[in-house]
């Protein structure tokens, strides 16, 4: 009789190997499609050679790896599961009068504890690397890039002072933030707490420093003054590097660990967090998602392979899985037009995957 704990720990490790076989295809099939795709518009367009871009495909990859994951983990335990099915191995375990929650909760566990680290840790590499690729993409693309943003806008501020910063270009430098054309408009709160006007900026050049902006060949007016002209001026900056570039990104691009305070910095500048706060959300409900695929993998591909359709069942498994990868970005989509709230766009599509994966195993196992 097989020992407790040294069940979960076979079907824990056939699982992962499973898991293991369906991120190495997955990772072999993203390298590929995005080292073609930028073959077509980086190798087309610049004079960069193989090298190059592989290296900028590594910088991509791990960014879509970690959206795929949840399906990493739904097709590597279908996998894991149908093996053990046809090789009568879940026969035996049943024979056994071994429950199927014996190994399947142990397995959701673990999956949830992926789920953690890939939240906490691999999520910031893989948001630094698209950061990096962005650059590097930049620079070799700097005068192909058609589809670059002209004009730039940034917004800063405290409890006292609005500043809304206008910009006609900015240069793609990796780490830095410098912009040309840019236009400072100052606004402070009164007692009412209402912005009101003090003064605007113009300047040739604006390059953010730690603590504040410096500005060159600028020339600054008060209302109901005449204009001053200084060939620098240094402006008190509630911005960093990063979180400058954070405003150019979208929120699926900025690091989990980020993501709070890139919330706080947008709502004291006076714009809408929501984007911001939907992303933080749905990072949280991660591993919950991850959970959710690991129970539905076991719920579609537990049925005895004597009954006969168990292939069908698997291949319906991962169509479910699709569908909540879209139910997921439709839900999002939802809270962006913010018809649902934030929170339920975000928790609902792991919820419903684990409570139908519960259901499922609830059917198969009692019913």
């Amino acid at each position: 009789m097989i020992g407790t704990g040294r069940l979960e720990r076979y079907v824990l490790l056939r699982t992962f190997t499973g898991v293991g076989a369906a991120l190495a295809v997955i990772s072999a099939v993203i390298l590929l499609v995005q080292f073609v795709d930028l073959s077509r518009s980086v190798g087309v367009r610049a004079d960069v050679g193989v090298a190059q871009l592989f290296g900028l495909t590594l910088l991509k990859a791990p960014a879509l790896i970690l959206l795929l994951l949840p399906f990493v983990f739904l097709a590597g335990g279908i996998s894991a599961y149908v093996g053990l099915n046809r090789s009568s191995e879940l026969v035996a375990m049943r024979a056994a009068g071994i429950s199927a929650w014996r190994f399947i909760l142990p397995s959701a566990a673990a999956a949830f504890v992926v789920g953690v680290f890939a939240v906490t840790a691999f999520n910031p590499l893989a948001s630094a690397l698209s950061a990096r690729f962005e650059a590097d993409r930049a620079g070799l693309m700097e005068n192909y890039l058609t589809d670059a943003p002209k004009e730039v806008w940034l917004r800063q501020g405290d409890d006292r002072n609005q500043i809304v910063i206008h910009a006609k270009a900015r240069e793609a430098v990796a780490g830095r933030v410098r912009l040309k054309g840019v236009s400072l408009f100052v606004y402070q709160k009164n007692k009412d707490g209402l912005p009101e006007f003090k003064r605007r900026l113009e300047a040739a050049e604006a390059e953010l420093l730690p603590g504040f902006w410096k500005l060159t060949d600028v020339r600054e007016a008060t209302a109901g003054e005449s204009s001053v002209r200084s060939d620098s001026l240094s402006i008190r900056s509630t911005l960093d590097s990063e979180s400058a570039m954070e405003r150019f990104a979208s929120p699926d691009a900025i690091a989990f660990w980020r993501l709070p305070a890139a919330i706080s910095q947008t709502e004291q500048a006076g714009f809408s967090a929501d984007g911001y706060r939907l992303r933080f959300q749905q990072l949280l409900a991660t591993p919950l998602l991850f959970a959710a695929m690991s129970v539905l993998a076991a719920a579609f591909s537990l049925r005895l392979a004597r009954l006969g359709g168990l292939g069908g069942l698997a291949g319906a498994g991962v169509a479910i899985g699709f569908i909540f990868f879209f139910f997921n970005e439709f839900s999002g989509a939802l809270a962006d037009a913010e018809i649902i709230p934030l929170y339920a766009a975000a928790w609902a599509p792991p919820l419903v995957a684990l409570l139908s994966g519960l259901t499922l195993l609830c059917y198969t196992e009692d019913g």
